[in-house]
């Protein structure tokens, strides 16, 4: 019985290990990259749920990404004595009017003691757009 669950499990899992569709040229590319140990996924495009938390692909123009960053925080006693660290859950908006088609672009997350820095740079790495913290709290 025990098995049928972590096969569930197990399948579930891998079906987010898939294959990255292929870029359409018609549409901007978002990557996005979080620190080892770390969970970066995206959360919405516009107001609306994205179908894959791995990347954005987007119409040229104006759009507002919103993604969910996850990392581990040292509490030093205070929060959660009995492990000394928790994981902090936050959410960050990106609104950047410029996307072009056939460019990609990434959004790196890192953490900054308890905050997210999230920085967006075009294919030259250039910084375009910083995120947005809508608010952080423990999972």
């Amino acid at each position: 019985m025990r098995k049928l669950p972590a096969a569930l499990l197990l399948a579930s899992l891998t079906a987010c290990a898939g294959p990255l569709p292929q870029p359409d040229p018609a549409q901007a590319w978002i990557d996005l990259r979080g620190e080892p140990g770390t969970s970066f996924m995206a959360d919405r495009l516009d107001g609306k749920r994205t179908a894959d938390g791995r990347y954005y692909q987007v119409s040229p123009g104006r759009h507002e990404l919103e993604m969910r960053y996850q990392f581990e925080v040292s509490s030093g006693g205070s929060l959660n004595s009995d492990s000394g660290s928790f994981q902090l859950t936050c959410h960050v908006r990106i609104r950047y009017d410029g996307f072009v088609a056939g460019e990609r672009y990434r959004i790196d997350a890192r953490p900054i003691v308890m905050r997210p820095q999230v920085l967006m740079y075009d294919a030259q790495r250039n910084v375009v757009a910083r995120g947005d913290t809508l608010g952080c709290g423990p999972i």
